[in-house]
């Protein structure tokens, strides 16, 4: 039987060095998302020889499994993880299912899984240097923003630290209370994640920025690696009275990742209309498919 070790922040270094080397760009994987939504997702992981299993919990399906990271074959730990998924009434879930990974699957296990597309949750990964430099014609729009913000307001951009983070969240708190959203248990479960990425900063490895306005913060963001070409830009807030601030925060803040990272992965809009409009207005290089992998039966592997 395997078995799960919840995650905790002292696990970050072992982690990584399973996800990093990888080629998944899934926003799930990065470290800091793993750490910050524990509480609401169940993150654990197990190793098994030289793989790393990560496994989450899904609020009304039970859990579910990234395939193994690290070398090996994940055939016999695919068949163990469907045995205890039967001992305790479930079947087999297998998460963040890209193409290539049902593609595989469909050839080891013809016909054994149900895929279902979960389009609210797909990633939208950008080209870098598409944010950074906004050119052509599709991103006009965007450049017209920023320029706009450039010349309307005498901002300073610096890079967020600790120092910042008391007014981050003071700054967070107005702009739920001036959306009312309050009482939104989305936005509450997000301060949650914030807070705590915010408390453990250094540790998660996080960086951001921040632009200020005549001394009061208008916007910050910030994120962190997931894989060694793929940086993750996990929450993002500005002040929609100040005009082309999310679009200044956006280009400004790619502008300053480092050049190794060759994508930029936003993460998912969560099937929120205004905010997938927003993404796809940014032109997306790929829009990761998150598919969810079932087994189609409870037959216990002997």
């Amino acid at each position: 039987m395997i078995e799960f070790k919840s995650i905790t922040i002292g696990d970050k270094e072992l982690i990584t060095s399973y996800t990093l080397p990888s080629q998944e760009q899934d926003c799930d994987l990065a470290f800091a998302n793993l750490y910050s939504w524990q509480f609401m997702t169940d993150s654990a992981y197990a190793l098994v020889g030289n793989q790393l299993v990560i496994r989450l919990n899904h609020p009304t399906e039970g859990h579910e499994y990234f395939l193994p990271f690290g070398s090996g074959n994940p055939e016999t730990i695919i068949e163990e993880l469907e045995r205890m998924a039967n001992r305790v009434g479930e079947r087999l879930c297998l998460r963040g299912v890209t193409p290539e990974i049902q593609y595989i699957l469909e050839q080891k296990y013809p016909s054994e899984f149900d895929y279902t597309e979960e389009r609210d949750l797909f990633d939208y990964i950008y080209n870098r240097l598409d944010l950074m430099e906004l050119h052509g014609k599709n991103y006009q729009p965007k450049r017209n923003h920023v320029n706009k913000f450039h010349k309307t307001y005498a901002f300073t951009c610096s890079p967020l630290t600790p120092e910042h983070i008391p007014a981050c969240l003071a700054f967070e708190a107005d702009w739920c209370k001036r959306h009312s959203f309050n009482e939104c248990d989305m936005i509450r479960n997000e301060r949650r994640a914030l807070t705590t990425a915010f408390r453990h900063w250094e540790e998660l490895s996080l960086s951001g920025i921040v632009i200020h306005i005549d001394g009061q913060i208008v916007a910050f963001t910030f994120g962190s690696p997931i894989n060694r070409n793929t940086f993750g830009v996990h929450y993002e807030k500005a002040d929609i009275a100040i005009d082309g601030s999310y679009a200044a925060i956006n280009q400004l803040f790619a502008s300053q990742i480092p050049e190794q990272y060759e994508f930029i992965n936003r993460e998912e809009d969560l099937g929120i209309s205004g905010l997938r409009q927003a993404k796809l207005s940014y032109h997306p290089t790929l829009l990761l498919p998150k598919t969810r992998a079932v087994k189609k039966n409870k037959t216990a592997i002997l």
